[in-house]
């Protein structure tokens, strides 16, 4: 007869405020987006898609219980979250008790702040717990330690012999740890900033296992840029089919008092004959994109003969190309528009169009261009009867 599998819960600490990732907290460091997605849903994916880890929870505060369901919508598998307390002590003491109805054998204890933890590390946390009960991942520290008065005068140089620098997941036989945290709280101690800490205090021998230099804490606005760039790195290099697709659109002059273009209404004396917004900008980038995919034009995705479409906003029509992109595995890595016109002045718009572009796409503002140029009075955009607009989308997909 089989030994029964354990059952490995992990508890995701995300009930901190953020008030080190500096200026005004929107929003805590954990809900913020990097590379597009929040923090929070990269770290619960990396534990919710490891074969061993049978649940996952994540403690939260209640003051950001809406932001928490918006960064976890489509999430399969997770349980319901547990609200935390006045320190991470407390907060994860209610991760535990949280499964006291149905308790693990073990638990993994990881701040939501590191979403770059792997299999590979969670791997080595299970392995060691075939000589010990709780198990700490960290690494080796590397540089020479200082210790410094409060002036910051070097007052000492620490030897970085066996010393270690820790990360989360911490992981525990759950009965232990639980154990230990009830007698912390009995003992009046809240103080605790990790839990091997913790089970160090009540008596446990905690184990060291290699961590991983990238599994590193988002804290500050730094670390949350850093991560951003990093992940959206990541993603670049994986997805090595580079293509590129271009698109051009023309819309004609009617009676009206403003043009839509980029998605940005500027004043005019005339507005744009069309099916749709007649958003000339946007349908060329629209074509582009789906050029890039090989899956059409706009008009056969959207024919003009659906009355749906009439005074439609042409950023649903980016949307879906994006979506398209998105469907295949890839994203848009950079957008470039020219509008050709001889009024309105696009200059003082340029800006606000290129952030509109940017936030439908779903790309950073540096990752769009807008231009534009005259045709010298030449032609039909020349006479001012029309503007025109090419687009170039470069679009990069997973390598066949």
């Amino acid at each position: 007869m089989s030994t029964p599998r354990p059952r490995i819960a992990a508890i995701i600490v995300a009930a901190g405020s953020g008030t080190r990732i500096g200026g005004t907290i929107e929003l805590p460091k954990q809900y913020r987006a990097i590379g597009g997605e929040p923090l929070l849903r990269r770290t619960l994916r990396q534990f919710l898609t490891h074969p061993a880890v049978s649940s996952v929870t994540a403690v939260i505060h209640p003051n950001w219980a809406e932001a928490y369901q918006d960064a976890v919508a489509g999430l399969d598998g997770l349980a319901a979250p547990t609200f935390g307390g006045a320190t991470r002590q407390d907060s994860v003491r209610a991760g535990i008790e949280a499964l006291a109805g149905d308790p693990p054998d073990y638990v993994l204890i990881h701040d939501a702040a590191r979403p770059f933890i792997t299999h590979a590390v969670i791997d080595r946390i299970l392995e060691g717990f075939a000589a010990s009960d709780a198990v700490l991942v960290a690494v080796p520290l590397v540089d020479t330690l200082k210790k410094t008065d409060d002036a910051r005068r070097i007052v000492d140089t620490v030897s970085r012999d066996r010393m270690w620098g820790a990360q989360t997941p911490q992981a525990f036989r759950y009965d232990l740890i639980r154990a230990a945290h009830a007698r912390a709280v009995k003992a009046g101690r809240h103080d605790f900033t990790d839990d091997a800490a913790v089970a160090e205090w009540a008596g446990s021998t905690v184990m060291v296992v290699e961590g991983d230099p990238g599994n590193t804490k988002v804290t500050t606005a730094f670390d949350l840029d850093a991560a951003d760039r990093r992940v959206r790195l990541e993603d670049y290099l994986r997805l090595a089919d580079v293509r590129v697709g271009t698109g051009y659109d023309v819309h004609s002059f009617e009676p009206g008092d403003a043009v839509v273009l980029g998605n940005v209404r500027i004043p005019h004396v005339a507005k744009l004959n069309g099916h749709s917004d007649a958003d000339v900008a946007l349908h060329a980038l629209t074509d582009a994109i789906l050029g890039a995919l090989g899956e059409g034009d706009i008009g056969s995705h959207f024919p003009p003969s659906d009355p749906q479409w009439r005074g439609a906003d042409s950023a649903i029509f980016v949307e879906h190309a994006v979506r398209r992109v998105a469907a295949r595995g890839g994203l848009l890595a950079h957008a470039d528009i020219t509008l050709i016109a001889e009024a309105p002045k696009i200059g003082p718009h340029r800006e606000a169009m290129r952030a509109r572009i940017a936030a439908i796409c779903g790309i950073t503002l540096d990752r769009v261009a807008v231009k534009a140029t005259t045709n010298e009075k030449l032609g039909f955009v020349g006479r001012r009867e029309g503007i025109a607009a090419i687009a170039t989308a470069t679009v990069r997909l997973p390598a066949l």
